[in-house]
């Protein structure tokens, strides 16, 4: 999920956030912090309040699943009902950030490789298709979207010069087979697919799967309103159904495009004069728009390309025959940056491509070896990486048989797990060889990620690191926080079917936990 929410009306922002499962904090005035009783001064006290919190009359029909323990002496400072199966919604993600720092390390890079039926010649001329195989790189997009869209195919450029190539009298090939699969997520509604919190999965991915729209009154009332794609090469075709209307109307805008389609639909009324607004597209068969963007990048970096461009996925076959030669690799930034990445904003699409990777490059012992024979030919790579997350937590002794998972970033509504094994999760990471890395990765209260307008002017504040979760009927934060007696704390707070009245957030009666924690003054040794 992108950090900079899309400028939208009040009403859809308020629409978006209560009925999907974006896990995300608006763009719109900081949070008020949640209103808490004192802090509490003993163990006693601080069970009793967080006790009384949970069990409030206005939670009867609600489920809660918490608990916190101390990383420091080990011992449970609170849990109720910490062994019930919830949805964690975007807290899946720190189970994915664990197990890709465990298997891969937080050093590694994803290394997509460039592939040609021949050398080129000693002109320079490449004879035949350029193929870019795509592993599941996170990484190739614009900085704040839309800045020097060109800068993302400089390093492919650059490597296809250092092999010599001065031509390619063939097209270019995106090479997407490396993932098994449906385009999108187990578990995933049809809902999803319009935004970009549900954009496809693909091992060929680029600016994160979706397009911007830019949306302006036109020049008159009645008149369309104007439409403007701000990237270039998607493939995407512009339907306008707007309409523009009088001066202090209602804005309402809306982009709708079906499953498999290239045609976007875009609905509404802008009033005459009024700003712009901006509508997230995603666009279907990322590994073309990449292909298609990549020929028009190598022109412009002195490449010509004669052949059109052109991409395969599976189950389609492989554009990478067994005597292709490599001319060249692209490497990702370093692991720790991709689990950063995905984890501070919650971004799905990123943590889904990381997830499918472990699982078509999976350890065994200290050789990487991809899909063989033993691996079942129908096993989805999303299904391969939910083999890997079990196998992880079994190893480290975790309570695997609490995580009931089939997929990676928490957007299936069958994701399952407890506050148990979350803070087991939590306080394993907490002394891992990757330790700071995955600290590192986590949202901090009121500075960053989905993290960063909320808990400003408490003691939460700069102290609470944890990753958010939210889907309609889900919200959850689960993470670290030292408390003010200096005692480091490990917390899974779940809260699941909780109805909330108008202007109300369930966000508010999570966050109340990690700030009692935050102001706890005792010791987890005390009475």
């Amino acid at each position: 999920m992108k950090l900079n929410f899309p400028r939208r009306t009040a009403l859809r922002l308020f629409f978006f956030l209560t009925l999907t499962g974006r896990g995300i904090a608006a763009e719109v005035a900081a949070y008020p912090p949640p209103v808490v009783p004192p802090a509490a001064t003993t163990l006693t006290e601080l069970r009793a309040q967080l006790t009384a919190h949970v069990n409030e009359p206005r939670f009867n029909a609600a489920i809660w699943g918490v608990k916190v323990a101390s990383l420091e002496t080990g011992k449970v400072l609170f849990e109720h009902h910490a062994a019930r199966l919830l949805s964690p919604a975007s807290n899946s993600k720190l189970y994915t950030g664990a197990l890709a720092l465990d298997a891969l390390g937080a050093d590694y890079r994803i290394l997509t490789p460039i592939y040609s039926a021949a050398k080129p010649d000693a002109t320079g001329t490449l004879r035949g298709d350029l193929i870019i195989a795509g592993r599941g790189d996170p990484s190739w997009k614009s900085k704040n979207r839309r800045e020097d869209f060109w800068a993302i195919f400089e390093p492919f450029v650059a490597a296809l010069q250092n092999a010599g190539v001065r031509r390619v009298t063939g097209g270019i090939v995106g090479d997407a087979t490396f993932f098994r699969g449906p385009p999108s997520g187990a578990g995933w509604t049809a809902d999803d697919l319009n935004d970009d919190y549900g954009a496809e999965i693909s091992a060929l991915t680029i600016e994160d799967n979706f397009a911007d729209v830019r949306v302006l009154p036109g020049a008159a009332v009645g008149a369309r309103c104007e439409l403007t794609l701000l990237q270039p090469q998607t493939g995407l075709v512009l339907e306008n159904r707007t309409t523009t209307i009088a001066k202090g109307g209602t804005r309402r805008i809306e982009a709708r495009r079906n499953v498999g389609d290239t045609t976007t639909y875009v609905f509404g009324e802008l009033p005459l004069g009024d700003r712009e607004e901006i509508l997230d597209v995603t666009v279907p068969r990322p590994a073309q728009w990449f292909a298609a963007a990549l020929k028009v990048a190598l022109i412009r970096g002195g490449i010509p390309v004669a052949g059109a461009p052109r991409s395969v996925r599976w189950p389609e076959a492989t554009a990478v025959s067994a005597n292709a030669v490599k001319l060249g690799e692209v490497a990702s930034p370093p692991l720790r940056e991709l689990v950063t990445g995905f984890m501070k904003p919650s971004q799905n699409l990123e943590t889904d491509l990381i997830f499918g990777h472990i699982g078509e490059t999976l350890l065994i012992g200290e050789v990487f070896k991809h899909r063989d024979e033993s691996q079942p030919a129908m096993r989805t790579s999303e299904q391969a990486g939910v083999v890997g997350l079990r196998d992880f937590l079994r190893a480290s002794q975790l309570p695997a048989d609490d995580v009931r998972f089939e997929e990676g970033s928490g957007l299936s509504r069958n994701n399952l797990t407890t506050a148990r094994a979350t803070v087991a999760l939590l306080e394993f990471m907490a002394r891992h060889r990757e330790a700071q890395a995955f600290f590192d990765s986590l949202p901090i209260a009121g500075v960053d990620g989905t993290l960063r307008r909320r808990l400003r002017g408490t003691a939460a504040e700069g102290n609470v690191r944890a990753k958010t979760g939210t889907l309609r009927w889900a919200n959850a934060l689960s993470g670290y926080v030292t408390t003010a007696a200096g005692e480091r704390l490990a917390f899974s707070v779940m809260l699941n079917r909780n109805v909330v009245p108008p202007g109300k957030f369930a966000r508010d009666d999570v966050d109340a936990i990690a700030l009692m924690l935050a102001g706890f003054a005792g010791k987890s040794g005390g009475g």
